[in-house]
């Protein structure tokens, strides 16, 4: 039984107040960094205030220091500092302030005398998302994600593939197998291998709708809302189900995953008979919901989204004969604002309809259009990186790809993300590029769009089209950046962590945002951690630092034989005269063989190339170029130089044939791009083979992100006067 909350226990017979005793779970979706680092600053902050505290960690490796039933039952309170759905039903009937993870960062001191005061949880069941309301009070100023916001981003996580994989099968396509005639735009012969490969892209596209209203619906009402909310994205796809020539697309999407969500919340209220109740979420509710969504959008919905197609198709045709700026930038605006809804398929069909009267110049206006919205988003990532996670910058090099092919649905993730900021871009490129294209007369034989049509010979007027396209492009990714940052900095001054749009994602080179495996480290203002890069992978970084002895020769890194000779030569034959087991430190991977107190290069590349050179000398590295090259592509994808004077290049490639780090402090400093403006001292250089085993590397990562949030264990590694001094720091987090 949970024992009630209220103020804290009070000693007996001495009258001595005693301690404050708090729970806290800290939780990010994307890695194991921030994690770590809130659950660290807590610590530090409640052993200041002379609060005892214990912290549940909860990353994508998953959860460590479970809070048991006898926490929960003797605590004051609890802290959730999370950017993720977390269980609050254990704690009911207790203090709880429910915040985002980057508050458990920067104000751990202020969310630990919240709690005092905060709301007592009813145990209404569900995770941080549905609660948030109720907690409002205790919100650490409202920096809490939304449940709006974490439906939303659940739904584009998912949808995300099927975009890339569809647009990129789809442009493959028409690139290797299509050409161009005036009856049909971009023509693929039927019965063709590539008809085939274009009709399996046509299926993802097909699928990405309903994958995003139905994971919206997940993250709101579970899995019983799973199926309406698909089945209501598909819905609001198929136009022809409520008489409309276009379905209501993305948008539409959106609308039914949260009405499938909120629908199924409400319907799990409802009292019903218990021999009822086993069925209510396999049966009934995803019934009741999907029948009662359907209808409602075919018969409420559907017809308004009708109505706008048809009027709006008979305002286009009177503005014909006007001025051909202003008629190219309505439609620029119309084309840009939906990708692949009604207002989108009014001005495109509005367009193909005219090239049989002989009017190609307002397709020509359509066409320069259409692919300046991926182009645009896929550059505002290449542009300003730190806006965007590692998985947004790869699907930006997608929308990219799938622009050149006119495939608008390509910025569709993006717009579906951040629909503030994107889509007036997207509608203001979109102006731009269609009024340039009707002032020039650029005129278009084929119902289609993008660079692709231009290169196929079906577009007169070549020249001032790219231009078109390329202002419109530009415009649309400058107006992104800026919008982006704007609405980022609104955010009460609080640096981006863990949500849609964090500071850079630094993963391991040559590992994707999605692989089960990758590394990744991230930072915030104060610090920095290290995590997995939003795969599933399964490290197991303790939640608290112990002194216990690094990882047993048998755990999952030093599993196969190369790594255990390796490790073995670190300690004897292959170390420095004089060193021993002692001096190995994160687990052996960091020795006094690749420690250097006075790194002499003065830029990034030849300091990369110096850490390089240090590794070789374990005799673990058997290219040093190509280290040094995988590190550098590693720098491309967005800067390792992670602020607090820290920088931490790293890649993961067969240039080395086991882990091996590496550390050298710069007296200078060296320009390393850091988001705070300060020049790189510390620097870890950090290498593993492309099929590194295990997870001992997590380990060390979380080990070393949480010591550094330390800033005494800086201090020191900063003015330790040599190898073995620094060595004996480093110690500090084995």
């Amino acid at each position: 039984m949970t024992s009630p909350a209220g103020l804290p226990p009070t000693g007996g017979g001495s009258g001595e107040r005693q301690r404050l005793k708090l729970l806290a779970v800290t939780a990010c979706p994307t890695g194991i960094a921030h994690t770590y680092m809130a659950a660290e600053k807590l610590s530090q902050a409640a052993e200041r205030l002379g609060v005892d505290i214990k912290v549940e960690t909860q990353g994508s490796i998953g959860a460590e220091n479970v809070l048991t039933d006898n926490d929960v039952r003797t605590a004051d309170g609890v802290i959730i500092a999370a950017d993720k759905d977390v269980d609050l039903s254990r704690f009911a009937g207790k203090r709880v302030v429910t915040v985002g993870v980057a508050e458990g960062i920067h104000h751990p001191e202020r969310l630990i005398e919240q709690v005092r005061t905060a709301p007592v949880h009813g145990g209404g069941g569900g995770g941080t998302s549905t609660s948030s309301s109720t907690n409002s009070g205790g919100s650490g100023g409202g920096k809490e994600r939304s449940i709006g916001y974490k439906a939303l981003m659940n739904g584009v996580s998912y949808m995300i593939p099927f975009v890339v994989v569809g647009g990129l099968l789809i442009a493959i396509s028409l690139s290797l197998g299509g050409h161009t005639d005036p009856s049909g735009g971009l023509v693929i012969p039927k019965d063709s291998f590539w008809m085939d490969v274009n009709n399996i892209g046509v299926i993802g596209f097909q699928l990405m709708v309903p994958i995003l209203s139905g994971y919206i619906a997940y993250a709101i009402g579970d899995r019983p809302a799973l199926v309406p909310g698909m089945v209501g994205g598909w819905i609001a796809n198929t136009g022809s189900l409520y008489d409309s020539e276009a379905g209501a697309g993305f948008i539409g999407a959106i609308v039914t995953g949260f009405l499938a969500g909120y629908l199924v919340l409400w319907i799990k209220k409802v009292e019903v008979p218990k021999f009822v109740r086993p069925i209510m979420p396999i049966i009934v509710i995803p019934i009741v919901a999907t029948t009662a969504l359907g209808l409602f959008f075919i018969y409420v919905i559907g017809e308004p989204i009708s109505w706008v197609f048809e009027h709006l198709t008979d305002w286009l045709g009177g503005m014909t004969g006007t001025s051909a700026v202003l008629l190219g930038a309505i439609l620029g605006l119309m084309i840009a604002f939906d990708m692949g809804g009604p207002v989108n398929k009014t001005a495109f069909l509005f367009g193909a309809g005219l090239i049989a009267t002989g009017n190609q110049e307002v397709m020509g206006m359509c066409a320069a259009a259409i692919p300046v919205m991926p182009l645009g988003q896929g550059l505002a990532t290449l542009i300003r990186k730190r806006l965007y996670t590692e998985q947004e910058r790869e699907t930006g090099l997608a929308s990219l790809f799938m622009g050149l092919f006119g495939i608008s649905e390509g910025a569709i993730p993006f717009a579906a993300a951040r629909p503030a900021q994107v889509i007036p871009a997207n509608m203001l490129g979109g102006a731009v590029a269609g009024a340039l294209a009707g002032l020039a007369g650029v005129e278009d034989a084929v119902p289609h769009g993008g660079p692709i049509v231009a290169v196929l010979g079906a577009v007169s007027g070549v020249p001032m089209f790219f231009v078109a396209v390329v202002i419109g492009t530009v415009v649309t990714a400058l107006t992104t950046v800026a919008l982006v940052d704007v609405s980022e900095r609104r955010r009460k001054g609080q640096p981006i962590v863990d949500g849609l749009a964090p500071q850079p994602e630094l993963a391991l080179a040559g590992v994707s945002a999605g692989a089960g495996a990758g590394l990744s480290v991230g930072v915030g203002s104060d610090g920095l951690g290290a995590g997995t890069g939003g795969g599933t992978a399964t490290a197991h970084a303790p939640a608290q630092r112990t002194d216990s002895a690094p990882a047993s020769a048998g755990s999952a890194a030093d599993a196969s034989p190369d790594a255990t000779a390796d490790r073995s030569a670190d300690s004897s034959a292959g170390a420095p005269a004089g060193a021993s087991a002692d001096d190995e430190v994160l687990s052996g991977y960091l020795t006094a063989q690749t420690v250097k107190v006075r790194l002499g290069s003065g830029d990034k590349e030849a300091a990369i190339r110096e850490m390089a050179g240090l590794l070789a000398a374990t005799g673990k590295v058997t290219d040093v170029e190509e280290l040094v090259a995988a590190a550098l592509r590693r720098e491309e994808q967005g800067t390792t130089g992670l602020g607090e004077e820290i920088a931490i290049p790293h890649a993961k490639t067969d240039a080395v044939t086991a882990p091996v780090v590496g550390f050298a402090r710069s007296a200078e400093g060296v320009e390393w791009g850091s988001l705070d403006g300060t020049k790189a001292k510390l620097v870890f250089m950090i290498s593993v083979p492309e099929a590194a085993a295990g997870d001992e590397h997590l380990r060390i990562l979380a080990l070393l992100s949480r010591k550094l949030m330390d800033t005494g264990f800086r201090e020191r590694l900063m003015t330790a006067p040599d190898e073995a001094a620094v060595l004996d720091v480093l110690r500090e987090i084995r």
